[in-house]
């Protein structure tokens, strides 16, 4: 580690849900959208396949959003009670974000519509879109969400996986171009403003980094606030995060990549670790510390075995097809910003993609309410 001590020197460095409801594959009896056509989504995919992002894969990933969003029932709401008073219908408690069966999939499944519409304007339910949309995000639902997260049993509540998900979706509302955006963004901000105090609030009290491969893994929760910071300017949330992630991580060696996947994981916390450090350190520092974190990945004969799911009925194991799809977009992002020496790592992202996409829906709820947004934003950080 001192050669990459020294170069920072010289450069003045520094998805989902946890258990099954009873029957986790009954749509909620009040929602229509909660039906999905399968055979018009469902294909045979060869795993050596790319996929391609059409407008044809997005009218077809734009069905699992649009059949989760309003549906109410089963729901997680891993909720701390403060007295009786507490309890309430989850769309009493969230009327932005009471579907998808938890609060941060009905966040990412939000932002799926928004990035689909965003990319494919085109999208023949596009206007279904933009009423979900609208619907959701008013400013009174919002205000809503900025007072149950002002609760005083509430401080840690989707800590910090839903609040990466929250700035996501804040971000893609900001960087599109439509009246339409403008205004939610408007809406939103209040909610937006709080996550990320709650962010600057958190981090410098946060000693130790949580490597795991679920929800509370550090380095995830920092990269898509790291996104947001970047894209809005907001200068002290990207300078505490560069910070935080150097103190958590630079000092890491030889991550034990053969040790994943976990059986629950749907991020890899090697490859996460990766992709912050990709994002907040110059090429050359980063190389070096590549060097020293995992330096098989240069190597051009590099693999790495898929995620199996040996049972699609399991909320838990089903997490495994996410880790497929999470393991992609670290690939392609690590392939977009230095082609010479990760190039080869497209056709490892592709493999995985190939994998799991065909899984998307079919099997139960315990996929369909939030797969699809890990497919979208792999799929999007294909940038061949």
């Amino acid at each position: 580690m001192k050669k990459l001590v020294l170069v920072f020197t010289a450069f003045s460095l520094f998805a989902c849900k946890n258990e099954t409801a009873n029957d986790p594959s009954k749509p909620d009896e009040t929602s229509s959208d909660s039906l999905i056509d399968i055979d018009a989504i469902t294909e045979t995919i060869s795993p050596d396949e790319t996929i391609n992002f059409t407008l044809e894969e997005a009218n077809k990933l734009a069905e699992l959003p649009l059949a989760c969003v309003g549906t109410q029932y089963p729901n997680k709401l891993s909720q701390t009670l403060d007295n009786a008073e507490a309890i309430g219908e989850p769309k009493e408690l969230h009327p932005a974000f009471y579907g998808c069966f938890d609060w941060h999939s009905s966040v990412h499944g939000h932002w799926s519509m928004v990035a689909l519409l965003k990319k494919f304007p085109n999208l023949e339910k596009a206007d279904e879109i933009r009423q979900k949309l609208e619907q959701s995000l008013s400013a009174e639902n919002i205000k809503a969400e900025v007072a149950y997260f002002k609760r005083p049993q509430e401080n840690s509540y989707e800590r910090t996986y839903g609040w990466a998900w929250l700035l996501k979706l804040a971000e893609e509302l900001k960087t599109w171009n439509d009246p339409l955006a403008k205004k939610l963004d408007e809406n939103l901000q209040p909610l937006t403003d709080l996550i990320v105090s709650r962010y600057l609030e958190f981090l410098p009290k946060l000693k130790y980094p949580i490597r795991v491969g679920e929800h509370t893994n550090t380095a995830f929760g920092l990269g898509f606030a790291y996104d947001y910071a970047v894209t809005t300017e907001h200068v002290e949330l990207k300078e505490l995060i560069s910070k935080r992630a150097k103190d958590f991580y630079l000092k890491d060696d030889d991550c034990p990549i053969s040790w994943e996947p976990g059986g629950y994981d749907f991020l890899s916390p090697c490859l996460e670790e990766v992709d912050i450090m990709r994002r907040i350190m110059p090429k050359n520092a980063f190389f070096l510390w590549i060097d020293d974190f995992m330096p098989a990945l240069t190597n051009r004969d590099f693999s790495i075995e898929v995620g199996e799911v040996s049972d699609r009925s399991d909320g838990k194991l089903v997490h495994l097809d996410g880790l497929n799809f999470s393991r992609a977009w670290v690939f392609y992002g690590l392939a977009n910003d230095y082609p010479e020496q990760f190039g080869h790592l497209r056709s490892l992202a592709d493999s995985h993609l190939a994998y799991s996409f065909p899984n998307l829906v079919g099997d139960s709820y315990e996929g369909g309410h939030w797969l699809g947004t890990f497919a979208i934003y792999a799929l999007s950080q294909d940038k061949r």
